[in-house]
């Protein structure tokens, strides 16, 4: 099975094209390559590679530079999306595609449903909404991944500015009244071939809105002593940095950050059989990787 997955230099898409599984031909594109927001160019695309599957991970995912660019955030995440869902669309054939916790206000205390009322507090989030809604309305054979907190060997991530600011810095100060669920790229990537298999195999899915996230949820403060503790002892840091816990109000960005991204992820689980999977050890992985 031939599948195209855009925004394959990205965190996820790296991870996918890796983890590639034996029967599917993955044809891998960056932005560079295929830019999601020029309809023209990316219809012309989609038809000279025919996939009979497509996954989507390419999105403007900078959040606070979003605040100041709108245009370019809305061009990617929303209509980005709804060129790729009229292209799936024309083919007969999926879309798979990556959401973010960002939809959500933030301001619950029981993990997020996908069914919950959504309510973004920044462009970024906003426009991954608006993508979601592009999706949903323009595609008969959507699958949709909330997730959170990504991080990898691969890219930009907390995990890596947390291991150079250890280096650098005896003392550091980490966020501690945000909770959420870190999610490695390799997890998401592995549940997405799961639902790509279970399609090739099936020939159907159960279509719509699904969350899947790391387990157990914690803090930023959680997430930093747990990278801490497992970098010094794989031989990543000479010494443990001491972390003092701040609030949000100390550490002010442009784009406001969810004080709650809990995900309820056992809708994915019951429909298909993808459970989440542990943070900790996914994290173990990275560092290992990052350390050879």
């Amino acid at each position: 099975m031939r599948v195209l997955i855009t925004g394959a230099r990205g965190q996820v898409g790296h991870e996918l094209m890796r983890l590639a599984p034996e029967g599917f031909e993955a044809v891998g594109m960056g932005s560079a390559e295929l830019d999601i927001a020029n309809a023209d160019r990316m219809a012309a695309m989609v038809e000279q590679v025919r996939p009979q599957l497509i996954v989507n991970a390419a999105a403007y995912t900078t959040v606070d530079k979003a605040e100041s660019e709108p245009e370019r955030a809305f061009a990617v995440n929303r209509d980005g999306v709804a060129n790729l869902a009229a292209a799936a669309e024309r083919l007969g054939i999926p879309l798979l595609h990556i959401s973010t916790d960002y939809v959500f206000a933030g301001d619950a205390s029981e993990p997020y449903r996908e069914q919950d009322a959504t309510g973004p507090t920044g462009v970024y989030g906003a426009s991954k909404l608006a993508g979601e809604q592009a999706l949903l309305a323009g595609c008969s054979r959507p699958m949709i991944l909330r997730t959170s907190w990504v991080f990898g060997a691969h890219g930009n991530n907390f995990v890596k500015t947390m291991l150079r600011l250890g280096r650098e810095r005896e003392e550091l100060s980490v966020v501690a009244d945000q909770r959420g669920c870190p999610t490695s790229a390799a997890s998401i990537a592995r549940a997405l071939w799961s639902l790509a298999r279970q399609y090739r195999e099936q020939g159907s899915l159960h279509w719509g809105l699904y969350h899947y996230s790391g387990t157990p949820a914690c803090t930023w403060h959680d997430f930093a002593q747990e990278i801490f503790r497992q970098a010094h002892e794989l031989g990543l840091l000479p010494r443990l940095p001491v972390v003092h816990a701040i609030a949000t109000a100390q550490y002010p960005t442009p784009a406001r950050r969810p004080a709650w991204s809990v995900l309820d992820c056992s809708k994915l689980r019951e429909a298909h059989g993808i459970a989440p999977s542990d943070w900790r050890d996914e994290l173990r992985a990275v560092l290992m990787e990052l350390g050879k």
